[in-house]
């Protein structure tokens, strides 16, 4: 029995390195085929309006979760790296339109590719696993997630 809450406390100590790898791994600033660093909340920013072409400002924020003036801040940034256009929308004068420059159409890219690598990553790793090896590590992924996000609660 000891054996087993041993591994059990080893699996909760791995969980958290894993869970710590991934955060500085996606928190590093990268160029994503780019000659600017892109940062990590910059790059969101760029998903989102690749995502949603055509955005605005609010919208934006919306999706993000961020207020207005976060989303403003960022792109300030985003337009003087020559990756985000900011344009007047036709349909409404008194809000911006968003949409990425070449630049930032080369950043999403490859951003996206990053994400097929680490995807890659753990398809190879769960080659082997049987449909319910993959159905209890699924359920027991999104059971944590939800107790780790309701953990102050």
């Amino acid at each position: 029995m000891e054996k087993i809450t041993n591994k059990k406390h080893k699996i909760a100590y791995d969980s958290l390195q894993l869970a710590i790898s991934l955060v500085n791994l996606d928190k590093k600033t990268r160029y994503y085929g780019t000659d600017v660093p892109i940062f990590y909340s910059e790059i969101h920013v760029i998903m989102t309006i690749a995502e949603h072409p055509g955005i605005h400002v609010g919208g934006l924020a919306d999706i993000l979760g961020v207020t207005k003036g976060a989303v403003s801040e960022i792109l300030k940034k985003l337009e003087r790296k020559a990756l985000v256009l900011k344009e007047i929308d036709d349909l409404n004068l008194s809000r911006y339109s968003l949409s990425l420059t070449e630049k930032g159409e080369m950043a999403h890219k490859n951003h996206m590719h990053y994400h097929s690598v680490l995807n890659n990553m753990v398809e190879d790793e769960l080659k082997d696993a049987s449909e319910e090896e993959l159905e209890f590590l699924s359920s027991f992924l999104i059971d944590m997630i939800d107790k780790v996000k309701n953990f102050d609660e």
